[in-house]
């Protein structure tokens, strides 16, 4: 089936192969991999499908290269509801065929399968359903750049002014609905040594061997969270070191050595009260070793939010699941995701799609057909469902 003819009909948008062209048209993130082609191939091509259908469509470039597509249909006067999904993918080294959307045994292969071509082909198959009604709401797609870097197109989207009642973001969740969702934290660390000959041990102070009590230290923090923290989707938070470095030489005291830091964190966390938990980390350091020297310093922050389990986009996304044939499973996104934007914009997000976050990032990654039949069909019917049932926007947690 071509492109063209996916365009026409809105009951030619088949979801299966909606995603073979998706994966077959790369958008590997320029940031991650020197040479990716960026998402404005595969906008345009989700652009085309939409305006085919008759939504009021636009591609807007949000860096060069770089593009987001929006897309409208129905009364804005109704309810609102937003279905969002990344183009980017993360890049392909390491993989035979990236781009092949070969399928074989129920699954389609390639970069961006799971994650998340195989939702995006869900939400322009949602929206091609729903194409030929009289919608008492609005349906807004939205897909966004730059999700798998620094989330540049949903922040230009949100900058934008662009909100809804509610909205579904189709990453890989296996089917389940997922309300809520962890943060996360990245800080560096640095201690200090002092540099010297590695026969002058009366001179030299060994940053390496200092940073050693840290890390016994951020592991013993580590197994308090687990003990002591918890949520009742996600579990308990965490923290972990992610990369060291130091030293110059076999025969040099090093004088310095750093760790990056991940804190990956629950809704109600902040940047400073993770802080704060660090500072209780070097202080148990320094009592295993009084001469360290060392500092932390907080960098990337996304908060981990969360949707109100009973709130209308939670129950109404369940129910159409039941209907769908599905367990309506409830559970909790362990990934950061665009949801946490959208929550703290104002629109509550929930997260459902075909595929795995195993999958994601895979040197060999594939969807199963039957998911993304399946996702499709249960995202239509509830979009069809929260525009008509007049729900307007319930308050979220965690923004």
């Amino acid at each position: 089936m071509s492109a063209a003819s996916l365009a026409s009909p809105a009951n030619a948008a088949d979801p299966v192969e909606m995603t073979r062209q998706l994966v077959r048209t790369p958008s590997v993130n320029p940031m991650l991999e020197e040479g990716g082609a960026g998402e404005a191939e595969a906008a345009a091509l989700a652009a085309a499908w939409l305006d085919g259908w008759g939504f009021a469509t636009a591609l807007e470039e949000v860096a060069p290269g770089r593009c987001n597509v929006v897309a409208r249909r129905g009364c804005a006067a109704g309810p609102s509801l937003m279905l969002n999904g990344h183009l980017d993918t993360v890049g392909v080294a390491g993989m035979a065929a990236p781009f092949s959307g070969e399928v074989r045994n129920g699954k389609l292969y390639g970069r961006g399968a799971a994650d998340m071509k195989g939702g995006v082909a869900c939400i322009l198959a949602a929206a091609a359903g729903l194409a030929g009604e009289e919608l008492p709401g609005q349906l807004i797609v939205a897909l966004t750049a730059d999700e798998e870097h620094a989330a540049i197109g949903m922040e230009a989207l949100i900058d934008a002014g662009v909100r809804a009642d509610a909205a579904v973001v189709c990453e890989p969740t296996g089917l389940a609905v997922m309300p809520a969702h962890k943060g996360f934290l990245w800080i560096d660390a640095v201690v200090a040594g002092r540099a010297a000959h590695g026969s002058r041990p009366d001179v030299g102070v060994d940053a390496i061997a200092h940073a050693g009590h840290l890390l016994v230290a951020l592991d013993a923090e580590a197994a308090r969270l687990a003990a002591q923290t918890g949520h009742p989707l996600l579990g308990p938070a965490s923290v972990h070191a992610g990369r060291i470095s130091g030293g110059t030489a076999p025969s040099v005291y090093p004088a310095d050595c750093r760790l990056a830091i991940e804190r990956r964190t629950l809704p109600g966390e902040t940047a400073e009260s993770v802080m704060e938990d660090m500072a209780d980390v070097l202080a148990a350091a320094r009592r295993s070793c009084p001469e360290l020297d060392a500092r932390t310093t907080p960098g990337l922050f996304r908060a981990a939010t969360e949707v109100d389990m009973e709130a209308p986009v939670v129950e109404g996304l369940r129910r159409a699941c039941l209907r769908a044939g599905l367990p309506g499973a409830v559970e909790g996104m362990q990934a950061w995701v665009e949801a946490g934007c959208l929550n703290r914009s104002g629109t509550p997000a929930v997260c459902f799609g075909p595929g795995s976050i195993a999958q994601a990032h895979a040197d060999e990654e594939w969807v199963r057909l039957s998911e993304v039949r399946l996702a499709a069909r249960a995202l239509e019917d509830f979009a069809r469902d929260f525009l008509a049932g007049g729900q307007r926007r319930t308050a979220s947690s965690g923004r």
